[in-house]
């Protein structure tokens, strides 16, 4: 909650039906209630409560091959609507580079999805589809684009059973050459099975403070104290 309301730009990864979407819907409700939010989904599945909400949904082409509109399309053309907050419900390909682009260009707390094994995958996934915009930047460009566009990486995991839970919430740090840097700041500890053959485990802290802890002074918020504790 804090996350949000400082504006950070956080990226929600996990494999298939992880619950990606749910816990999007769960944080975009910490937005304040005056903000201007503009919502990018294939097929429309958040419902905000918020007093000013856009929902745009992309529309595929009809028979004759017209009336195409692309999520690609909806993120080009919602800066032009004033938004306070974009939320991409998820990005699957050359869309990533314009909704990296919009985070960096003053449009903070920017929310998305994205499918991956791991939230270091989830970078090498959004490398991948930056590739896709075609307009053949070098790969260092690139990763100066999402390291200056991210903050935060939720990462969530589907058990057996169908249970879900959070597995990383994982830093952006920067690059240490050319890897990303990224620092995990609390994990989920799995260490065995119940009865029901469902994973058990504890939520820990790492010990480890983020850097971003300037963002939410700044924002004339404040931490409790002992929350990274290990």
């Amino acid at each position: 909650r804090i996350c949000i309301q400082a504006r950070l730009n956080i990226l929600i990864a996990g494999n298939t039906s992880s619950g990606k979407t749910t816990l999007l819907n769960i944080l975009a409700g910490s937005i304040p209630n005056q903000e201007r939010i503009i919502t990018i989904e294939d097929s429309l599945e958040l419902q905000l409560r918020q007093s000013h909400v856009l929902s745009l949904e992309a529309r595929p082409a009809d028979n004759n091959g017209e009336g195409l509109v692309t999520i690609r399309d909806l993120v080009r053309n919602v800066l032009r609507m004033r938004p306070d907050r974009i939320i991409v419900g998820e990005v699957r390909g050359a869309e990533a580079l314009d909704m990296l682009q919009a985070a960096n260009t003053g449009h903070e707390g920017t929310l998305s999805t994205i499918h991956s094994n791991s939230a270091r995958d989830a970078l090498t996934r959004l490398e991948t589809m930056c590739m896709m915009a075609g307009l053949d930047l070098p790969l260092s460009a690139i990763r100066k684009q999402v390291v200056a566009a991210l903050d935060l990486i939720v990462y969530l995991s589907r058990y057996s059973k169908g249970l879900r839970k959070v597995n990383q919430i994982t830093e952006l740090v920067g690059m240490e050459g050319d890897v990303f840097s990224l620092t995990d700041l609390f994990i989920y500890n799995r260490t065995g099975v119940d009865g029901f053959h469902q994973p058990t485990g504890t939520f820990q802290s790492t010990g480890l403070r983020p850097m971003f802890e300037r963002k939410i002074a700044d924002a004339g918020l404040t931490l409790p104290p002992n929350l990274f504790r290990s």
